[in-house]
C-alpha cells in the first residue's frame, strides 16, 4: 500500500495531537490552580486589609471582596448569578430562586450561588431553606460575613436574639465595619440585657 504524502502528514498530526491532548489538558489545569492560588492570594490580602481599615476604605475593600466572591470561573454560570441578582432587585423571587437553584445544580462549590439563592429564600421568607443555603455557604467559604448576617437577621426574625447576637458578633470579628451590624449588636446586646430599647 502506498501511502501520500498527504495521508502521512494527516497521520503525523494524529499522532501528536494525542500526544498534544494531555499536555493540552495538563496545562490547562495548570494556569487553572496557578489562578485560584492567585485569586486566594489576593483574598486574602484583602480580608488582612479590611480588619484594619477606617470604614471608607473597609467599603471599598468589601466591595472588592464581592467582586472576586462572584466569579464563579464560568461565564454561563456567571450569567446565571446575574440573571438571579436581576430577578431579585425586580421583586420576583421566585424567578431568582429559579436561576440560583440552575446554578447551585451546575456548579455545586461556587459558595456565591448559594448565598444569593439564600437571599432569595429570606426575601420570600422560607427562612428554612435559607438557613440550609447559608449553611452550604459557610462550608465552602466561612469567612462568607454577608452569609453570617444574613444568619443574624434570621435568627432575629424568628426572636432568637441571643443566637442573632453571636451570629453578628462573628461576622464583625471578619468585617468590624460591615454596615447595619454594629448597630443590631448594640441593640441586641441591650435586648439579651433585659433592657429592650
Amino acid at each position: 500500500m502506498v501511502f501520500s504524502r498527504r495521508h502521512a502528514i494527516l497521520i503525523n498530526m494524529k499522532i501528536r495531537w494525542h500526544f498534544l491532548n494531555p499536555v493540552v489538558a495538563a496545562l490547562a489545569a495548570f494556569f487553572l490552580l496557578v489562578g485560584m492560588a492567585a485569586a486566594q492570594t489576593e483574598l486574602d490580602d484583602l480580608f488582612t486589609r479590611l480588619k484594619t481599615a477606617d470604614p471608607k476604605a473597609a467599603s471599598r475593600i468589601e466591595r472588592e471582596i464581592w467582586n472576586e466572591w462572584s466569579k464563579s470561573g464560568s461565564p454561563a454560570m456567571d450569567l446565571l448569578l446575574q440573571r438571579g441578582r436581576d430577578a431579585m432587585a425586580a421583586g420576583n423571587t421566585a424567578e431568582a430562586v429559579e436561576h440560583l437553584t440552575a446554578l447551585t445544580d451546575h456548579a455545586p462549590d461556587f459558595a456565591e450561588g448559594w448565598n444569593t439563592r439564600a437571599t432569595a429564600f429570606f426575601k420570600a421568607r422560607q427562612f428554612g431553606p435559607s438557613i440550609s443555603d447559608i449553611g452550604r455557604t459557610l462550608t465552602l467559604n466561612p469567612r462568607h460575613f454577608g452569609a453570617l448576617a444574613g444568619l443574624g437577621a434570621i435568627h432575629e426574625e424568628l426572636g432568637n436574639p441571643g443566637k442573632a447576637l453571636e451570629v453578628y458578633r462573628a461576622a464583625l470579628a471578619i468585617h468590624p465595619h460591615l454596615a447595619g451590624v454594629s448597630e443590631a449588636v448594640k441593640r441586641l446586646e441591650a435586648k439579651v440585657a433585659g433592657t429592650d430599647l
